[in-house]
């Protein structure tokens, strides 16, 4: 019997979810593998760096789902500190150099995984290479900032950008007491919802006392004597700072495959198949923060980079790369995020993406309450709605309200999953409890309010 090697590159949810699932479907009589992990940390949840961070998670091993040990002892053969510098296609070989020691050498493949992830981004401006600027994206890059807030006596932090990471952190950061500025280029936070959404967030933001300055672009970290970050400079102020935090955003970490000739797309997102197989490339899958998936509602690509995403990736290669079949049909872009007691929700299309593909739509927003308005904690929600102008068809739902809010998006995912229309959303049948929801759900009212604001554009 032949034995082919998998060689993994990435050891966090893509790369060694598809090493664990090959693993399952072969034994290492019949299939290698041997993974590569630049970092101290293998399958850990990025998503939980920030809570973490703010001491909601006590310890940093509780984010960490597999051990390397654990790993090796399932047969992987997981090599820790130590990086991939070159991926040689044509011979079927990448070079790897361990980190602690400088040694470099090549390792052949029969079958090879890019799971590399993604990288924050970092602009290129004056200071933002200096200590005290801090990017959140790995474990490592948690443990740095935690070390960094520790040895600082001051109690003054930036954020630069307010996505995602930004506003998770700027609520890390208030948590552990914090005086907190987000400095943001957009007009609103969150740019992953409508203006009018992210209003509403930047007025809760405000409330809990981050002071949020939007419409303004950094253009350097000041530094002090010392060379340690100071200050963050926009063209209109200063904002003092003893720790900055890079909140801008992530980008695919495509440096080695694009060295390699490898297929990438308009996000430089590696381009696969359903299979998860680089295009042109039978041999060679990718997945996880590094690639770029079909758009279900727009039909396009996009980066999406997200956990739950990384781990059915991993699933998926691993089953082809041992022998079974699956595939990733796409995404329809569903993510949900926290600051303090506010939840932020959205799938499908904003107003803009809808526009970029030249799709006509209508809108309808509601407000509503997260229980029957009459029981004890009702909190308030806003959801938005988008649908086509023609059909009706569902294109997008944002949500912005305290508890019990957020995960009523999943509804209008699965809604846009199945390409369902307004009209057809308000018949489903959801569950009904004053404790849990008024008689109408938010998600149903702003499906009736945007069915008739189809009818209207129809006439």
């Amino acid at each position: 019997m032949t034995t082919e090697r998998l060689v993994v590159i990435g050891g966090d949810a893509a790369g060694m979810s598809a090493a664990s699932q090959a693993r399952r479907l072969k034994g290492a009589e019949e299939l290698e593998i041997v993974a590569f992990e630049r970092g101290h940390f293998s399958s850990y949840s990025a998503c939980g760096i920030p809570y973490w961070v703010g001491g909601q998670v006590p310890e940093r091993d509780d984010l960490v789902a597999r051990t390397p040990a654990e790993h090796r002892a399932r047969d992987i053969d997981l090599r820790m500190r130590t990086e991939v510098t070159e991926i040689d296609v044509a011979g079927g070989r990448v070079r790897s150099r361990d980190m602690e020691t400088g040694t470099e050498g090549w390792t052949g493949y029969d079958k090879l995984v890019i799971a590399t992830g993604a990288r924050p981004v970092r602009p290129r401006l004056p200071g933002i290479d200096a200590p005290g600027v801090h990017g959140v994206q790995t474990l490592d890059d948690g443990q740095a900032l935690l070390d960094t807030l520790a040895g600082t006596e001051g109690r003054r932090a930036v954020v630069v950008g307010a996505g995602y990471i930004g506003v998770e952190m700027a609520e890390a950061l208030l948590n552990r007491g914090y005086e907190v500025t987000v400095v943001n280029r957009g007009e609103q936070p969150m740019a992953t919802l409508d203006p009018d959404m992210g209003r509403l967030v930047h007025k809760a933001m405000d409330g809990l006392g981050i002071r949020t300055v939007t419409g303004s672009a950094v253009t350097a970290v000041r530094t002090d004597a010392s060379g340690r970050a100071c200050a963050v400079v926009t063209e209109e102020a200063e904002y003092p700072a003893d720790v900055v935090i890079l909140g801008i955003g992530v980008e695919p970490e495509t440096t080695l495959a694009r060295a390699a000739g490898l297929p990438l797309g308009a996000y430089d997102g590696l381009l696969t198949d359903l299979a998860m197989r680089v295009r042109g490339h039978e041999n060679i899958w990718a997945g996880g923060d590094c690639v770029e998936v079909l758009d279900l509602v727009s039909g396009r690509e996009r980066h999406v980079p997200l956990g739950t995403h990384a781990n059915k990736h991993g699933q998926i290669i691993g089953s082809n790369a041992g022998g079974g079949y699956a595939t990733f049909p796409g995404v329809v872009g569903t993510a949900v995020s926290k600051v303090c007691e506010l939840e932020i929700a959205r799938t499908g299309l904003r107003e803009k993406d809808a526009r970029e593909v030249g799709l006509r739509y209508v809108t309808a927003t509601i407000e509503s309450t997260s229980t029957a308005g009459y029981y004890p904690g009702a909190a308030l929600m806003t959801v938005k709605m988008l649908a086509e102008r023609r059909t009706g068809r569902l294109l997008g739902v944002q949500i912005v309200g305290r508890e019990g809010s957020g995960k009523r998006v999943d509804i209008a995912a699965v809604a846009l999953t199945a390409g369902m229309t307004v009209e057809q959303m308000t018949a489903l049948d959801l569950g009904y409890a004053p404790p849990f929801s008024p008689v109408w759900d938010p998600v149903l009212v702003a499906a009736r309010k945007a069915t008739t604001a189809v009818r209207k554009a129809g006439t």
